[in-house]
């Protein structure tokens, strides 16, 4: 039986239905999104559980197969001092996604905070907060970049803390915009006649209505932030070997593209698969939590 025949039977209608249900119902329906969602979740579990299936650490080097291509006793190749690739492919996965989320979940919040600020006050804060924005999105953010993580530390923390202290003016500026959006509305002229405090307004009467956009581009980071985390890994410039991540697997294979391309290759493949599932989640989440998708 249908779903919506259930509700029909138990009485439930389409007005009656939660937005939280509508939204989940709208991003079930979403197949590329669906389908995304289960190819991470297995991309995920491969990284966490991968290594464990292996007989090789991602240190462990095997003399008698030497910068070998794909076999049975090495399904991915082996590096030129014999370390297996496909345990070190999963590892550098698992880092490169600790750093994706890590780098999404610091954006989302510095972005958030600010823009909450900005939209909500106005005025001269508003003013300098826009002025800021503007400043960090027309400065060339990649080398700044370069230089930063030279300067200050090549682990995963200090990697996404240093990438995400660039990235936060996109959410910054969409927030600002739904505050200022919502702050004259009516429900939050009514907590403030109410002795509501500023804080209770800003975050528990105006947040809850922008959070649709905030999880979607929180969604959307993640795709970028691996992109760019493995863009400083390709450079030489992000979390250092022997530590692997996608980007500086893809660096130290780039020497071998004619010989071995598949070193390259698969965490190439790999990095385009995560980006992919983040853009088709995040196009999911968009369509689901869009408050004037008609209701069906």
């Amino acid at each position: 039986m249908s779903e919506a025949a259930i509700d029909a039977r138990e009485g439930i209608t389409t007005e009656s239905r939660s937005f939280g249900r509508q939204a989940r119902d709208r991003f079930r329906r979403h197949r590329l999104a669906m389908f995304a969602l289960v190819v991470l979740a297995l991309l995920t579990l491969s990284f966490i559980v991968g290594p464990w299936l292996s007989p090789y650490a991602f240190s462990d080097q095997d003399f008698s197969a030497l910068n070998q291509g794909p076999s049975l006793a090495h399904p991915f190749g082996t590096d030129p001092i014999g370390r297996d690739l496909m345990v070190r492919t999963f590892i550098g996965g698992r880092y490169s996604l600790r750093i994706a989320l890590l780098i999404a979940l610091l954006t989302t919040a510095i972005g958030t905070v600010i823009g909450a600020v900005s939209g909500y006050f106005g005025g001269v804060v508003g003013a300098v907060v826009d002025q800021l924005i503007n400043l960090f999105l027309v400065v060339p953010a990649l080398i700044i970049l370069i230089v930063l993580a030279a300067r200050y530390g090549s682990g995963p923390n200090a990697i996404a803390v240093v990438i995400a202290l660039l990235s936060w003016p996109l959410i910054a500026r969409i927030v600002r915009g739904s505050f200022l959006q919502f702050r004259e509305q009516e429900f939050v002229l009514a907590a403030r006649a109410a002795g509501a405090s500023t804080l209770r307004i800003m975050f528990r009467h105006i947040l809850p209505n922008v959070f649709g956009p905030i999880v979607v581009n929180a969604t959307l980071l993640i795709g970028i932030a691996i992109i760019l985390e493995s863009t400083l890994g390709f450079l030489g410039l992000g979390v250092r070997p022997p530590v692997p991540t996608l980007g500086n697997l893809i660096a130290e294979a780039k020497g071998a593209l004619q010989t071995k391309p598949s070193a390259a290759l698969i965490p190439g493949g790999f990095i385009v698969a995560i980006t992919l599932c983040a853009n088709f989640i995040g196009d999911g989440l968009r369509d689901a939590l869009d408050p004037t998708a008609r209701r069906s």
